[in-house]
């Protein structure tokens, strides 16, 4: 099945804890656009999501990480479209060092996965 990948830098206005943590729900926010442009492709429709199965928050992001997002459809049903959801850490601020101090990371770090499920329109809807 088709995967979709995005990747962005977390700034400091993504930062909403104490030590420039950053909330969350930003990486939902990130699969949200993933969900969104997988539905693109297969359906030609951006859909609506309507629920997540699970989300397991495992490791920290910081203003200055960046986070690169993937997903892909998992089940196509004749109303829905389940999906699996996975960010990583790829780069990894060091503000131990400086400000503007960063590490490319050989092995990246997943921070959060998740299973959600989006409905689609009637007109896209399978009979």
């Amino acid at each position: 099945m088709e995967e979709v990948t995005i990747r962005l830098r977390m700034s400091f206005s993504d930062a909403h804890y104490g030590g420039n943590l950053v909330d969350g729900a930003r990486m939902l926010a990130l699969f949200g656009d993933v969900a969104t442009e997988l539905l693109i492709r297969h359906d030609g429709d951006e859909g609506l999501f309507r629920a997540y199965e699970s989300i397991d928050f495992l490791a920290p992001v910081y203003a200055g990480d960046y986070i690169e997002a993937t997903g892909r459809i998992t089940q196509t049903g004749n109303t829905s479209r389940k999906m699996e959801f996975e960010a990583k850490k790829v780069v990894a601020q060091r503000s131990d060092i400086s400000e503007s101090a960063a590490d490319a990371l050989d092995k990246p770090v997943i921070v959060c996965k998740a299973v959600g499920t989006c409905i689609v329109p009637k007109d896209k809807q399978r009979k």
